[in-house]
């Protein structure tokens, strides 16, 4: 057997109570007395009798007799010897929980006696042998994760009839699953979970479910991330009623979950996570009442959260993040009192936070409501939530201030409410949550002096509080001695604190006064503080005019309409005519009666921190712009709506196609058009007319305008399929005309969308047509492969850049979205030639968006380049159709 196979403790017993000695070092059996059951008499007798035989001869004396190898969680080393193949009365091979490298002997999978096999948790690899349900007809287990196993499934397994677990997970296999896995009546567990099974593009890769309702035991089934493709199968309804653990999540499957997924009754996880699910979550999931997790994040669910969900009352778990979901957030999901983490975050809810789910005391891992449009404050039954590690209300509408029972949450670590309403001061009774890591307050109206209490947590490690209304002295202890660590960007008031942060020193008017200070000296002061504010009334009165002034001059050559013309287009603003919202307002569907046209209302919420700047910025990049892939203003009303408050919206053309992103993420409620999809050469078009729309921006307009925010949602599509690129509040004049002088430094914060953000913007860059270059490669990569540039795969080692290059150009086809091809295989019955030339084309597609989206700015493709390129790949690409 040789001396290579190296443990620390190995144990083994026999039918007849032997115990294989505990090995140190090699099977080598000298001087190892002490490592042997003492208790066993027989097994110390037979190894000191035998002490200085060849292992070889011992395991040949045991052929026979030795029935059991467990040798499991120890450090095992090395490949496991040819020579265990001679026990060929084995029952049990258990090697669980070692070091094992190399491939497994074929000797052993000719022991046909063996019942209980597993090798789980080693570096094995290499294939399972295609005959293996023949040579080991006996299996009752079968388990192999966690390793590096290739190749196909063996069909043959079928013939182990016996078989209750079967378990392959985390290796490397590759292919389809074998339909013949019904045959086996007494199977228990099936799990293949984190592998390549079936085929990018494939649609009969789920045709195994259909199978498995014949094993009426089965206990637990998954088979996620993986690639499987296709529409879920309704079958999966009459799967066993003894079924707990059902996993199809991160594949790429479409189609709507069935109601009869309640006839699993003793489901206790349901995981579809990370597909292209749509249609409602149906309302039967509360008949699931053992149920403890559902994870259905990362599809493209709409409608509302089902108020049968408060039915679960055993569920601690609840992932509902990244899908179209819409209305308000239920109080009945205050019912599941077992509730520890609940995500609701990147959806389309509105109102406000119930305070039945705001007061759930058993949420203990995260609450998390970030990106929906939720409205009013942050409720005070927050303060409930004792044990709460994580909040996260960012990207919202709420307002007021931030709750003081917030700090009865002595066990947060990070909080965000970010790009909110919030007002007013940081409460000082945060000084007891001694336990926060990061605290993100950024883009709101919070004000007062920032409390130096955050300079004295011990734990600290993030605080961002920039584009606030802070004042004062920064304090200088703590965190804010680490200016990387910290962001108090746009609050103009602040001064002093480390000298790296360059802020001006602090004034003596900045000084609190002494409360004991006389009242001589109090009096003056304060009379002199009321003319301050009284000239400070008058000079924002006239800002305020002057603000009209500008905005009537930004509109003085885009025609006018009223308010009450547009009241009366949109229904009222009614909710039925609600297309969607974005960071500055609203845009709706009107309809003009006097000419029967139907257009799109952008309204802008003039209470957001910005909104107003980016009306007047878009009114001035679009008054005198043309281009047919650029989305041109028909009119556009600044006025006073009917409770007296400033309103102001712009009207554009309706684009019937929607916006880029619901296309390529499958929002999409029609369920005739839940087949629709995006042909390589409607992707191309798209690109070309995008790279169109910027190269007129950036190269034939009087100024170069930099749009700052290109993104799938800011492309339209119309009823031909053509882009128009939209959205241009955060549009920037390179060359200011007026003063003759380049644009300022800017903010990422404020210059574009997280993920398509040129990355020398987050260090402070100034804004160049080369940053809307980033932005066009990220949406070119995200045209292809359909995955958001922050998606869950994506990490600080991994983002869609670095997704694409270490693809090509073996592995693109594996990374492209498999509706592309099989909208390619609607079109036209594509032959062998045809596949290779658009693999051909893609492949120079994908360059061209790892180019433009390079690190550097001097590495990108200037936009004029990158459209004769693509305009060239089209033109080759049809010549060969």
């Amino acid at each position: 057997m040789g001396n290579n196979w190296k443990a620390e403790r190995v144990y083994a017993t026999t039918s007849q109570g032997y115990y294989c000695p505990s090995f140190m070092g090699s099977l080598s059996f000298s001087g190892l007395e002490s490592y042997i059951e003492e208790t066993d008499q027989l097994a110390l007798q037979d190894f000191k009798s035998r002490i200085n035989e060849d292992p070889n001869q011992i395991i040949t004396s045991w052929n026979h007799s030795f029935h059991y190898c467990n040798w499991t969680d120890n450090r095992l080393q090395g490949p496991i010897p040819q020579d265990l193949g001679r026990l060929t009365k084995l029952l049990v091979f258990h090697v669980n929980s070692n070091e094992l490298s190399g491939t497994i002997p074929w000797s052993i999978f000719n022991i046909s006696s063996i019942y209980y096999f597993s090798v789980t948790q080693n570096q094995l690899h290499g294939q399972i042998p295609a005959d293996v349900g023949l040579t080991l007809p006996n299996l009752a287990v079968f388990a192999g994760a966690v390793n590096s196993f290739t190749g196909p499934i063996p069909v043959s397994l079928a013939n182990a009839s016996d078989l209750n677990v079967i378990d392959f997970s985390q290796n490397k296999l590759i292919g389809d699953v074998p339909t013949s896995f019904g045959k086996l009546k007494t199977l228990i567990r099936l799990n293949f979970e984190q592998n390549r099974l079936g085929r990018r593009g494939s649609y009969e890769g789920l045709k195994f479910l259909d199978s498995l309702s014949n094993c009426t035991y089965l206990n637990v089934l998954s088979f996620a991330t993986n690639y499987f493709s296709g529409e879920l199968p309704h079958s999966i309804t009459n799967l066993s009623t003894l079924l707990e653990i059902f996993s199809l999540g991160n594949n790429r499957i479409h189609g709507t979950l069935p109601a009869g997924v309640s006839n699993l009754i003793s489901l206790t996880y349901l995981g579809m996570d990370g597909n292209l699910l749509d249609g409602s979550v149906p309302e039967a999931i509360g008949k699931l009442k053992y149920l403890q997790g559902l994870d259905l994040n990362g599809n493209a669910f709409s409608g509302k959260i089902p108020l049968t969900i408060g039915n679960l009352t055993r569920l601690t778990s609840l992932n509902l993040q990244e899908n179209r979901l819409e209305r308000s957030i239920p109080p009945e999901l205050g019912k599941c009192k077992s509730l520890t983490a609940l995500n609701l975050s990147r959806n389309n809810l509105v109102g406000s936070i119930p305070k039945e789910v705001a007061g759930l005391s058993s949420l203990s891992i995260a609450l998390s409501l970030a990106s929906n449009s939720l409205t009013g404050s942050l409720p005070k039954e927050l303060g409930q939530l004792i044990n709460l590690e994580e909040l996260d209300v960012s990207q919202n509408k709420l307002s007021g201030e931030i709750p003081n029972t917030l700090s009865n949450c002595l066990r947060l670590e990070r909080v965000n409410i970010r790009n909110n309403l919030f007002q007013g001061t940081i409460p000082q009774s945060f000084t007891n949550v001694k336990g926060l890591g990061e605290v993100d307050f950024s883009q709101n109206n919070l004000s007062g002096k920032i409390p130096e209490f955050l300079g004295k947590l011990p734990y600290l490690r993030k605080l961002n509080l920039s584009f606030n209304e802070f004042e004062g002295e920064v304090p200088n202890e703590g965190i804010f001695a680490n200016t990387s660590a910290i962001s108090i960007n746009g609050n103009s008031r602040l001064c002093g604190g480390v000298p790296k942060l360059n802020l001006p020193k602090c004034s003596k008017a900045t000084k609190h006064l002494d409360s004991r200070a006389p009242v001589a000296i109090i009096v003056p002061v304060i009379l002199t503080v009321l003319v301050l504010c009284s000239c400070a009334a008058y000079y924002k009165l006239r800002k305020s005019r002057k603000a009209h002034a500008l905005d009537d001059g930004e509109l003085s050559k885009i025609p006018r309409t009223t308010y009450r013309e547009i009241h009366r287009a949109t229904g009222g603003f009614s909710e039925d005519n609600l297309v969607g919202a974005g960071s500055f307002g609203s845009v709706y569907k009107a309809h003009f009666q006097g000419d029967d046209t139907i257009m799109a209302v952008k309204v802008l919420n003039l209470q957001q921190r910005g909104a107003l700047r980016s009306f007047l910025d878009e009114c001035k990049a679009l008054r005198n712009i043309r281009h047919r892939n650029l989305l041109r203003i028909k009119t556009a009303c600044s006025s006073i709506d009917h409770e007296g408050n400033d309103f102001k919206c712009l009207v554009f053309e309706f684009m019937a196609n929607g916006n880029l992103h619901d296309w390529l993420h499958q929002e999409i409620d029609d369920q005739q058009q839940q087949r629709k999809k995006l042909s390589f050469i409607q992707r191309l078009n798209i690109a070309i007319d995008v790279a169109s729309a910027l190269d007129y921006l950036h190269n034939q307009c009087q100024t170069p305008i930099v749009h700052c925010d290109l993104k799938p949602s800011n492309i339209l599509l119309d009823e031909d399929m053509s882009a128009h690129v939209c959205d241009f509040g955060l549009a920037t004049f390179l060359l200011d005309t007026s003063s003759n002088s380049w644009s300022h430094e800017i903010s990422a914060a404020l210059k574009g969308s997280i993920g398509y953000i040129p990355t020398e913007y987050g260090s402070g860059g100034r804004v160049s047509t080369l940053g809307d270059v980033y932005s066009f490669g990220i949406v070119l990569l995200e045209l292809l492969i359909c995955r958001r540039p922050t998606d869950t795969v994506f990490n600080e080692n991994l983002n869609i850049h670095k997704y694409v290059s270490v693809a090509l150009p073996e592995h693109v086809m594996e990374i492209v979205d498999p509706l592309l091809l099989l909208a390619e295989e609607e079109e036209q019955n594509i032959n062998q030639e045809q596949a290779r030339r658009m693999k051909e084309c893609l492949l120079l597609v994908f360059e061209i968006g790892l180019t433009c989206s390079a690190t550097w700015p001097r590495d990108r493709m200037p936009i004029n380049d990158v459209l004769n390129k693509l305009q060239a790949i089209k033109k080759s690409f049809l010549s060969r159709r």
